[in-house]
C-alpha cells in the first residue's frame, strides 16, 4: 500500500501518512505525493478543505510523524545521491506551499508530531492536538537544525521561548503548545475519528464558512494557560550560546541544571548556528527563512567533507546506535565565530538559489 493514502468525502481532501512503523517519517516520495494531491486539490473547485493525520500501528491517529528519513539522509550524504538535494528542496517547497494554501489546511497533530511532521502542519490553518501530542523540533541531538521553516515558526514563540525549544530540542505536551502558539486548538483523541469522518459531509459556501464549521467541532482554542515566559527568558534571552549556558549552569535550580546538562550533549557547532539562525528569521518572511536553511542544511553535508556534524549525528543514533556522538569541535566553548560564519553564506546566487521561485 501506498505510504500517502489519499481520500476525497464530499467536499474534503483527505490525507494520511501511510508509515506507521517508521513513525510517518517523510521520504522523498511521500514528499512528493503530498506536493501533488495539495497542487491539485487547490485547482479544484470540488474540494473546498484539506486534512491531514497520520496512521498509527493500530490505525488512523495515535502518531502524526516524526520528521524526515533520517537513515536515507545518512546514506544519501555519505554517498553523495543526488536525491539528498531533491529531498530538501523539494520538501521545503510543500512548506511553504502548505502554509500558503488559499483553503483551510487541517493538520491532526496526534502523536509524535516532530522535525518534518511539524514542517507539514505549522502552515495550517487549523492545528488540532490532542492529550498524547508529543511536539518537537529535535534537531541538534543530530548535528542538524531545526529546518523546514523552523527558524520562522520558532522564532516567533513568546519572549525567547524559541530559542528553548530550538536549542535543546525539549519535547511539550498540548498545553504548552498552543500557549507558545505552534498548535490552535485542544480536543480528546477519541474525537479525532469523528471529526474526520464528518468531513466533507456539509457544503459550505466559502473558506470562512468552513472554519466557522470546524470551530463548531472542537473546544475553545485557548488552553487557559499562561507561558511562563520569564522562566526561559532570563537564560535564552543572552547574546551567544556560551553566555546562555553559563547562566543555566550557575543557577542551583533542578530545571535550569538539567536543560544545562542537555545542551551539552548537543552538536556544540550547530548550538552556535542554530542560535543565529532563530535570532536571523526573526525578521525574515517564511521565503526568506526556507532559503537560508536550503543553504544551511547545504553546508551541513558539504561545507566539511568528513566532518559532517549531521552525518556524525544520524550514525550515533540511527546507524551505529552507540548515542556517543563524536562532535567537532567537542566543546561549546570551543566554537568560534569563523566557524559559524561559512554557514550563512549562501553557496547559489539569489538567480541560482533552488528555492528562487518562492
Amino acid at each position: 500500500m501506498s505510504d500517502i493514502i489519499l481520500e476525497t468525502r464530499g467536499h474534503a481532501g483527505l490525507l494520511t501518512l501511510n508509515r506507521p512503523k517508521a513513525l510517518n517519517a517523510l521520504s522523498l516520495g511521500m514528499v512528493r505525493e503530498l506536493t501533488q494531491a495539495l497542487l491539485a486539490w487547490r485547482d479544484d473547485p470540488a474540494i473546498q478543505l484539506v486534512a491531514v493525520r497520520g496512521m498509527g500501528k493500530e490505525g488512523p491517529f495515535g502518531a502524526f510523524c516524526a520528521g524526515g528519513d533520517i537513515r536515507f539522509l545518512h546514506r544519501a550524504g555519505s554517498q553523495g545521491d543526488a536525491d539528498l538535494d531533491a529531498f530538501f528542496t523539494e520538501e521545503y517547497r510543500l512548506n511553504h506551499l502548505i502554509h500558503t494554501y488559499p483553503k483551510p489546511y487541517i493538520a491532526f497533530m496526534d502523536g509524535i508530531v516532530m522535525g518534518g511532521g511539524m514542517g507539514i502542519s505549522q502552515g495550517a490553518s487549523l492545528r488540532l492536538v490532542t492529550e498524547r501530542t508529543r511536539m518537537a523540533m529535535p534537531e541538534t541531538a543530530i548535528g542538524l537544525f531545526p529546518d523546514v521553516g523552523g527558524g520562522y515558526f520558532l522564532s516567533r514563540c513568546p519572549g525567547h521561548a524559541g530559542e528553548w525549544l530550538a536549542l535543546t530540542g525539549e519535547t511539550i505536551g498540548a498545553d504548552e503548545a498552543i500557549a507558545l502558539g505552534l498548535a490552535d486548538a485542544r480536543l480528546p483523541s477519541d474525537a479525532q475519528p469523528a471529526l474526520w469522518e464528518s468531513l466533507g459531509e456539509t457544503p459550505l459556501a466559502s473558506a470562512q464558512a468552513v472554519e466557522e464549521w470546524l470551530a463548531s467541532k472542537i473546544i475553545a482554542r485557548s488552553s487557559g494557560i499562561t507561558w511562563a515566559r520569564s522562566h526561559f527568558d532570563q537564560y535564552f534571552s543572552r547574546s551567544s550560546v556560551p553566555a546562555i549556558l553559563a547562566a543555566l549552569e550557575a543557577d542551583g535550580s533542578d530545571d535550569a541544571r538539567a536543560t544545562a546538562a542537555t545542551l551539552r550533549k548537543r552538536s556544540p557547532l550547530m548550538l552556535h548556528v542554530v542560535l543565529e539562525q532563530v535570532r536571523r528569521a526573526r525578521a525574515m518572511d517564511l521565503a526568506d527563512d526556507l532559503r537560508m536553511e536550503r543553504d544551511l542544511v547545504h553546508h551541513c553535508f558539504h561545507l566539511r567533507p568528513g566532518r559532517s556534524e549531521t552525518l556524525e549525528g544520524i550514525r550515533a543514533l540511527a546507524v551505529d546506535k552507540d548515542h556517543a556522538p563524536r562532535w567537532d569541535p567537542p566543546r561549546i566553548e570551543d566554537v568560534t565565530p569563523e566557524m559559524v560564519a561559512p554557514f550563512f553564506v549562501s553557496p547559489w546566487t539569489p538567480q541560482e538559489h533552488p528555492l528562487r521561485g518562492l
